[in-house]
């Protein structure tokens, strides 16, 4: 059973950046797509960026909303994947979460995901 960990979260002030982690354990991330999610209050989950399986190349995709200032990568020797997050905005506030599945196709909808971590808080404020 896959079980996923977040961890990295923390306050940072506007135009700041942070780099969130997503450890996994009970399985190799190998095999599996990891998507980024984040949810603020109020609102539903928006999907944000997903990195394919290293047997699909590990191809990247991003929100609009992220693109060009977040960077998703995979180190599989550590079994972990990270979001680097620069440029940060008040509106980046939210619980990020990681989730795992087969593919990153279509890889803005929650429902496609089979494994989930807990979440961890990104503060964006001055």
């Amino acid at each position: 059973q896959l079980q996923l960990v977040e961890s990295g979260g923390g306050l940072v002030q506007p135009g700041g950046s942070l780099r969130l982690s997503c450890a996994a354990s009970g399985s190799t991330l190998d095999y599996y797509a990891i998507g980024w999610f984040r949810q603020a209050p109020g609102k539903e989950r928006e999907g944000v960026s997903c990195i394919s399986s290293s047997a699909s190349a590990g191809s990247t995709y991003y929100g609009n909303s992220v693109k060009g200032r977040f960077t998703i990568s995979r180190d599989n020797a550590k079994n972990t994947v990270y979001l680097q997050m620069n440029s940060l905005k008040p509106e980046d506030t939210a619980v990020y979460y990681c989730a795992a599945r087969r593919s990153c196709s279509g890889y803005a909808h929650p429902s496609q995901y089979d494994y989930w971590g807990q979440g961890t808080q990104v503060t964006v404020s001055s």
